[in-house]
This record gives structure tokens, C-alpha cells and sequence, in this order.
């Protein structure tokens, strides 16, 4: 049993002893009790490869093209979950020895994998949901697009309708005019043409 001089010099020791306070120390002590490092920040464990989860996020990337911060962030959140996915199984297949199963790690280990599973599918959903919600964006405005270049093209159209119109006004008029200015030459005081603008041009409507 403990004298009553060991107890106090406990005690005093237990108030001396307060922890690491550096930022290193701190980094190195919560290191302690990591076992499965299914909580906390994510990292890649010291008996993992770490290549291997980089050639992961890589791929993942490849294939998924992310185009903004946040597509970026969801494609990484998506390596990181089926990494720890695959983690939960590694180590459910340890539960298993010489014949035992640790029932209650193996749960967790179980538990771990649906959540993370789970994580991975969620994190590709909203990738997707944010791309589809994109293109909607691109459509509408491409729609609109498209509305103002045909409304552009409608009064381009018109405009062109109206000039010709207008032209072919001014060539009938000068046509008249020509018409009007044959016929006084041709005129003379025994033969007087009685010929006018009018005339003309009720005659080329008959024609």
C-alpha cells in the first residue's frame, strides 16, 4: 500500500505533469491512442502505402475532371472515404484469428465501412447534383442565347424586307419618270401624246 509521502509526492507530480504544450509535442501525443484513424483528420496510416492513395485520388480525378474548388474538394472527400472503406475491410479480416473473432472490433470495423461507403456515394451525388445544376444554368443561358441571336436574325430580316421595298418604290418611280420623259420628247404640236405618271403605272399594274 501507498505511505501517505507517496501519495502527496503523486499528487504534486500529477500538477506538474500538464502535458506537451509545443505545437509539436501536441501533434506527437494525440498520435498516441490512433488505432484505426477512422476519426479526426483523415491521413494515410503508417502501414498503408501512401502512393497507393495518391494514385487513387488521381485517378478519381481523371475520370471526374473537376472544373472548381468545390468539384475538387468533393472528388477529394470521395478518395478519402473509399480509402477509409478499404481500411474497415483490411482490418475486419484481422478480427479473424486461429479460429476467434473479436466480435465487438469487427462491428465497429463493419460500421465504419457502411458509413464511409455511404460517404463516398454521398460526396459523388452532390458532385453530380452540382454538374447537372450547372449544365441547367449553361442551357438557360445558351436558351436565351439563342432567343436574342433569332430575334436579331428576325428584325436583320425585316429591315432587309423594308429596304428592298423601298428600292424597288424608288426604281418604279424612276422608271416612271423615264417613261414620262421619252414621251414629251416624242411630243409635238400636231402630235400631242397625252401620257402622265398615272397612266404608266396603271398600265404596268395591268401588265
Amino acid at each position: 500500500m501507498s505511505t501517505q509521502a507517496q501519495t502527496a509526492a503523486n499528487r504534486v507530480n500529477a500538477q506538474r505533469s500538464t502535458g506537451p504544450k509545443s505545437e509539436v509535442g501536441k501533434a506527437v501525443s494525440c498520435q498516441n491512442n490512433l488505432r484505426h484513424g477512422f476519426t479526426g483528420a483523415f491521413r494515410v496510416l503508417r502501414w498503408e502505402d501512401a502512393e497507393e492513395f495518391n494514385q487513387l485520388a488521381k485517378q478519381l480525378a481523371e475520370e471526374h475532371q473537376p472544373a472548381t474548388p468545390t468539384e475538387t474538394l468533393l472528388v477529394t472527400q470521395m478518395a478519402q472515404a473509399w480509402w477509409l472503406r478499404t481500411r474497415a475491410l483490411v482490418l475486419q479480416n484481422a478480427c479473424f484469428t486461429e479460429g476467434s473473432v473479436e466480435q465487438k472490433q469487427l462491428a465497429l470495423y463493419l460500421r465504419y465501412q457502411t458509413t464511409h461507403e455511404r460517404a463516398f456515394h454521398k460526396s459523388l451525388n452532390d458532385l453530380l447534383k452540382l454538374r447537372a445544376q450547372k449544365r441547367k444554368t449553361e442551357i438557360g443561358f445558351e436558351s436565351q442565347q439563342r432567343q436574342r441571336a433569332e430575334h436579331a436574325r428576325r428584325q436583320a430580316a425585316e429591315k432587309r424586307k423594308q429596304e428592298l421595298h423601298k428600292w424597288k418604290v424608288l426604281l418604279a418611280e424612276a422608271e416612271v419618270d423615264h417613261r414620262v420623259l421619252l414621251n414629251l420628247n416624242l411630243q409635238t404640236p400636231e402630235h400631242p401624246v397625252s401620257v402622265g405618271p398615272k397612266r404608266i403605272i396603271a398600265a404596268q399594274k395591268a401588265g
